[in-house]
């Protein structure tokens, strides 16, 4: 589940041939695993291998002769000089026998694959002249395309494109994944992708120690609230939703029955006078009170059972949003500010990040989309392409003092000191109206049960993606809860948690 930047991968590199793996042995195993993946993806018909100056241009040199051996039909082009190879892509290449043809659009052709060795993860310029030419013919001819590393164009640790990158059909990487297979959109490049082991040892991430994981169950499994046989509703948590107006009721009862889908023991709408009827008429186990002023929301509190709170789906812009989101904060309660409760402090935000740093231990979780994320993180919001998505998140928690979650098909979570994750299960039709508001309250239900806000934002963020998945098409966001007890009764099972009996 690690994520190594490209800097991380080299030092892994590194770290290996000291231990004792040489260069050129790293390179015959990766080339081996390209040529593997090529016959799996093209098992017949010719191949033409295009490659760069340097070690992912060795990497298609060992490829092209590793299927010369299996009979394979393997045309290679060079993007540049022989001569002025140096190091292991040197010596690869040395031990490719066949022509070497000048890379140019017209050796494209039509194969039945293109081995995509151009450019390495660690790309940082933009591609022009000769190269953009060659990949535009990549992309045009028709053909499959395997990627050795990451499709180049990519760059490894944003997932930029710098100016055109090649969409392939496949992509073969080593030892671990690097942050531009996940963020977009760069992860839209990438196709299929496949780790594959090179002789690197995993011990070698002792040393590097990550900060970027995968948002998978491994990530977060020890924190997963699984309810005990003797357990019962109020050991799992109150949570509180603010309703919006009679007009815009239905955010808060989407995010609601989220949050008691996830596990929360209790959960009540708070609603003003004049929505308490609607409110009421359309929610059976989640419970409803009459909340109008801003006193009476924070004389709420005075209960200690109500543990987390979910403000901002279609609660209103303003003064009422704002003296509510401070009275939470000011009551030390488990939060989740998303929407209007952002936009609120779009003006002062300041005001919402000094509150929030001033508690011992925050338990905030901010969720924006990109838009409210660039109101309330203006200057963090750089579109400069080697900036990427995961810095300026890391950035946002770091100013705020909360878990910043940026949503997207490429969500990251990540906590004022740099541990981030990134979500790559979110299938496309999660693109609908109200699908932020559940997941609001997926991770309100968890904060509810004690989760930290780190582990209850990831786990929001998966459970929000598989409840996609499990309804597939056509979803709309009232389906995404009652699709969670099918991803918990998989979750479950996979975790082997002893206290689950179907």
């Amino acid at each position: 589940m690690e994520i190594l930047t490209v800097g991380e991968m080299r030092t892994a590199d590194q770290l290996a041939i000291a231990a004792g793996t040489s260069g050129f042995a790293l390179m015959l195993s990766a080339g081996r695993a390209v040529a593997a993946a090529a016959m799996d993806l093209a098992p017949r018909g010719p191949i033409l291998v295009v490659a760069g100056g340097g070690n992912n241009g060795g990497d298609g040199f060992v490829a092209a002769a590793e299927l010369v051996a299996h009979g394979r039909d393997v045309t290679l082009a060079l993007l540049g000089d022989r001569e002025a190879l140096t190091g292991d892509a040197a010596l690869a290449a040395r031990h490719w026998t066949g022509p070497v043809l000048r890379c140019e659009p017209a050796v494209i052709g039509q194969p039945a694959l293109v081995i995509d060795a151009l450019f390495g993860a660690g790309l940082n310029r933009t591609v022009t002249d000769d190269a953009r030419a060659v990949i535009d013919a990549i992309n045009a001819s028709g053909a499959s395309v395997l990627s050795v590393d990451l499709p180049s164009g990519v760059n490894g640790s944003t997932g930029a494109i710098l100016g055109v990158a090649v969409r392939a059909t496949e992509t073969v990487t080593f030892f671990r994944r690097k942050p531009g297979h996940l963020l977009m959109p760069g992860r839209a490049c990438c196709g299929r992708l496949t780790v594959v082991d090179i002789g690197i040892p995993a011990s070698v991430l002792d040393d590097i120690r990550p900060s970027t994981f995968d948002n998978d169950p491994d990530l977060w499994a020890s924190s997963f609230p699984v309810p005990r046989i003797d357990t019962h509703k109020y050991a799992r948590g109150h949570a509180v939703v603010v309703s919006g107006g009679v007009a815009a009721t239905g955010a808060a009862r989407l995010a609601a029955r989220a949050a008691l889908r996830a596990g929360a023991g209790l959960v009540t709408v708070l609603s003003p006078s004049d929505a308490l009827a609607v409110n009421a008429a359309a929610l059976t186990a989640v419970m409803v009170r009459r909340i109008d002023s801003a006193a009476e929301f924070s004389d709420l509190f005075s209960d200690r059972r109500l543990n987390a709170c979910v403000i901002g789906p279609a609660a209103g812009v303003g003064d009422l949003t704002r003296q509510r989101v401070l009275a939470a904060l000011a009551a030390d309660r488990a939060c989740v500010l998303d929407a209007d409760a952002l936009t609120s402090f779009a003006e002062a935000p300041d005001i919402l990040f000094a509150a929030i740093k001033a508690l011992e231990r925050p338990r905030v979780v901010l969720t924006p989309h990109q838009g409210e994320f660039a109101r309330l993180f203006g200057e963090l919001d750089n579109k400069h392409p080697l900036k990427s998505k995961l810095e300026r998140v890391r950035a946002a928690a770091a100013r705020s003092g909360a878990v910043v979650l940026l949503k997207g098909p490429d969500t990251v979570v990540a906590v004022p000191e740099g541990r981030a994750a990134i979500a790559s299960n979110a299938p496309p039709w999660l693109a609908t109206a109200g699908s932020g508001d559940v997941l609001a309250g997926l991770i309100g239900g968890m904060l509810a049960q004690d989760v930290p806000p780190f582990e209850a934002a990831c786990i929001g963020v998966w459970m929000h993606g598989e409840a996609g998945r499990e309804m597939g098409p056509g979803l709309i966001a009232e389906d995404l809860p009652e699709a969670l007890p099918a991803v918990f009764r998989r979750l479950y099972g996979r975790l082997n948690m002893s206290s689950y009996r179907d």
